[in-house]
């Protein structure tokens, strides 16, 4: 097998991205420290077109060249806006009918195997700091909260191979 090369690809602009239609998912990132971590989330964002991301808190914001060296340039193609407050933005989501899910490990969370989306509606999923994961002020304003089933001696996975794996689960269920 040859591999592709970018012109087998045949990949798109940042123009005809941001006009083509995106999947009803938006990704909301909470006090997310690591800037290449951002820049990840950005990436695979765009990979599967997901329609916004929300950088809240302390998460930093493009331009940065620390983002760019792991979004290599999504930040320009990925709709984004920075929020203060994730409740409030949490609470204002709600209110326009996006259902909002927290990426946390609580009881009662909903396995990511057994969440389905349900047509015509729209989806934000939290994900939250390295350390601390989804504040519990998220938790508690989302609708629900969707855990990855894990199996090994570590409790967590990095917050951008969260992202990676919700987003492709997700965009699976969702694509045009």
């Amino acid at each position: 097998m040859k591999k592709k090369t970018i012109l087998d690809l045949q990949r798109i602009g940042v123009d005809e991205f941001r006009a083509m239609k995106k999947i009803p998912l938006i990704v909301i990132l909470d006090d997310v420290r690591s800037l290449n971590n951002i820049g990840s989330v950005f990436r695979t964002a765009d990979g599967f077109a997901i329609s916004h991301i929300y950088l809240c808190g302390i998460t930093a914001t493009p331009p940065h060249p620390d983002i760019h060296k792991t979004a290599l340039g999504a930040e320009d193609s990925v709709s984004w806006s920075h929020e203060a407050d994730v409740v409030s933005l949490v609470e204002r989501l709600r209110a326009q009918g996006v259902v909002v899910c927290a990426i946390e490990q609580v009881m009662g969370s909903v396995s990511l195997p057994d969440f389905r989306v349900e047509p015509e509606k729209t989806y934000a999923v939290i994900l939250g700091n390295e350390v601390k994961g989804v504040s519990q002020g998220a938790v508690d304003a989302a609708d629900l909260c969707i855990e990855i089933p894990q199996c090994g001696t570590k409790h967590s996975l990095n917050v951008s191979i969260t992202a990676g794996i919700v987003m492709w689960d997700l965009f699976k269920q969702m694509r045009m």
